[in-house]
């Protein structure tokens, strides 16, 4: 894949994620998807996005800076929403939070195979401090 077909792949695919189609989830993501060097498979990785929206009705990702490097795309994903109870251990409760998400992909054959993430998580706990 080059840069510019590799962005459009990646691009689909978090429209898939936006719309919670989760039929189509296989067309961008492998059947032995590894997360965080642990293989998941392509079940467990659509399973971890609808436990996602289930917390976080509003979720929407957000794709700000994006670098595609066949075989691989790094991406700041940014969040605005209001998860309905707890979100990385911190008493959300529907409030309002903005957090980001550093990701990386590994293309093979046109689809992810391997994803990296990191979450700041401590921006919820900082955005709750005080209320």
């Amino acid at each position: 894949m080059t840069s510019t077909e590799l962005t459009d792949c990646y691009t689909g695919y978090i429209a898939c994620l936006n719309s919670q189609n989760w039929s189509e989830l296989g067309q961008f993501v492998d059947e032995d998807v590894h997360y965080n060097g642990q293989r998941i498979g392509l079940e467990g990785y659509r399973a971890m996005l609808e436990n996602d929206f289930e917390a976080i009705p509003d979720l929407h990702f957000n794709v700000g800076l994006l670098i595609a490097e066949p075989p691989r795309v790094a991406c700041q994903l940014r969040f605005d929403c209001r998860p309905v109870g707890e979100l990385f251990g911190f008493p959300v409760n529907g409030r309002t939070v903005q957090f980001s998400e550093n990701v990386f992909y590994e293309f093979r054959n046109g689809r992810i195979c391997n994803v990296w993430s990191v979450i700041d998580k401590a921006a919820v706990g900082d955005q709750l401090e005080g209320h």
